[in-house]
């Protein structure tokens, strides 16, 4: 077997005696069952120890491994440069993981390392595993902007490329949970911070993995939860594997919750892990997914299928859909709405709750909004500078909106605009931000105006100007 165990651990530096200088003690429970934790890992001991944490190289699109034969690194950063660590790497299977990602044709591997030291949340598990148990290598694994399902993906990857080396592992998914638990805490209170930890500690007890990825990406953000994406990595090292779940402990003290959790998968009488469909939740996830959105298209109106049938006609193609093929789609109402009035069109495509490209036009530059569609549908696809054009693989599971703006309006002041009815457009000289309304997230009108700044390249204390547009929204 291959993932002899999981752990769900936090990463906090105060919980090392040294840097907490008493402050540790009031997480006694964390410590009592991390130190727990350490002498289960060492009664299996492992050849190699994973670790997936949110404090290592992290890209959007990019899963970076550390490359080379091991790195260094101590708490030096929290006042306590004496606890160090000098790691080795399992060079061999970080080669096979790199490998087995490209053939799989996932964006993960050893390029691109900015700093090769050792970073907190993988010290941390370190410092407590090491004090029972100190013959292994150690993998270690950055997370990624993309969606939940790639990180459970990369985490298959990772079992099959251990599987095929017949290395011993242990995976440590670092993480702490939200961030947002008591007033008093380092980023103050929010509603969906308890809200997290109970739902993911329940999850979590449960083995319920598929339900790790249906976590709202929204919900998460406001929690400000540090490991989910870790612990959905964890999640697909054991897809298939029916485990045995065991919660250790959860606290809250210091205003960020922190979970110890460990997962042992069955194994059969030759020692093998039980392998059952049932317990495969990607490709459970994605068959409900694409039954969803099939769904939720057939109830969609014109404007949502004339940008569906643009993108799905281009990506497998290269070719926009001609009108003849478009209008069968539409009712009479539409048909006239489309072809013959003009607006400026944004087109949103999101991919498993995260977005996958939006491109529009404030203005209309399209002879109907018909063209518009199919013009800005191609462009939110293929050619949105934050992303890699969408691949063919891609089409069952994308969502998309089309919002149709009115003209824009000068305003005097913020006072003037409303989150949920107006976008905003901020101008400086050339430069110009928009951002539509009603966005998850964006729930104040400071916060809709400073991100549209961002995105127009505009500083605090320039002098800009402000117009606000409504939208028709269609889903």
């Amino acid at each position: 077997m291959a993932i002899e165990a999981a752990f769900m651990v936090p990463h906090p530096p105060m919980i090392v005696p040294e840097v907490g200088k008493g402050s540790e003690k009031q997480v006694q429970k964390t410590i009592d069952s991390y130190k727990r934790v350490a002498e289960e890992i060492a009664a299996i001991k492992p050849e190699t120890i994973i670790i997936s944490s949110p404090h290592s190289v992290m890209y959007y699109d990019y899963f970076h491994i550390s490359p080379k034969k091991g790195a260094r690194g101590d708490f030096g950063r929290f006042g306590a440069a004496g606890v160090s660590f000098d790691e080795k790497y399992d060079t061999e299977l970080v080669s096979l993981i790199e490998k087995n990602a490209g053939k799989a044709d996932l964006q993960a591997g050893t390029m691109g390392e900015k700093d090769p030291g050792l970073d907190h949340g993988t010290m941390v598990p370190l410092f407590f595993i090491r004090q029972k148990y100190t013959d292994f290598r150690i993998v270690r694994i950055g997370l990624s902007g993309l969606d939940l399902p790639t990180h459970y993906e990369l985490g298959m990857i990772i079992k099959k490329s251990a599987e095929e080396l017949g290395r011993r592992c242990v995976y440590i998914a670092s993480g702490d949970l939200s961030h947002k638990l008591q007033d008093y805490g380092p980023y103050g209170f929010a509603k969906e911070g308890p809200e997290y930890d109970k739902k993911i500690m329940d999850t979590a007890s449960r083995a319920a993995f598929g339900e790790m990825l249906e976590f709202d990406e929204g919900f998460c953000e406001k929690a400000a939860e540090c490991g989910h994406r870790s612990f959905v990595i964890m999640a697909g090292a054991l897809d298939g594997c029916r485990v045995k779940a065991k919660v250790y402990s959860h606290e809250d003290v210091t205003g960020v919750g922190y979970g110890i959790c460990s997962f042992y998968p069955e194994t059969g009488d030759d020692g093998k892990a039980l392998a059952y469909d049932d317990r495969r939740f990607l490709d459970i996830y994605l068959k409900k997914e694409s039954a969803r959105l099939n769904t939720n298209l057939e109830k969609s109106d014109g404007y949502v299928k004339i940008a569906r049938k643009t993108i799905d006609r281009y990506i497998r193609t290269g070719k926009n859909p001609k009108a003849d093929e478009l209008a069968p789609l539409l009712t009479k109402e539409e048909i006239s709405e489309l072809t013959e009035k003009r607006a400026g069109v944004f087109v949103s495509i999101h991919e498993h709750g995260a977005l996958r490209g939006c491109i529009g036009t404030i203005l209309p530059t399209a002879s109907s909004i018909m063209e518009e569609i199919v013009q800005n549908a191609v462009s939110a696809s293929t050619n949105d500078p934050r992303f890699e054009p969408i691949d063919r693989s891609e089409l069952p599971y994308l969502e998309i909106n089309v919002d149709v703006l009115t003209s824009p309006e000068p305003i005097d002041s913020p006072d003037e605009l409303d989150v949920k009815r107006y976008g905003v457009i901020v101008t400086c000289g050339s430069r110009r931000g928009l951002l539509l309304p009603d966005l998850e997230g964006v729930d104040t009108v400071e916060e809709q105006i400073s991100i549209a700044m961002s995105k127009g390249g505009i500083q605090r204390g320039e002098d800009y100007r402000l117009e606000r547009f409504e939208v028709i929204r269609h889903k």
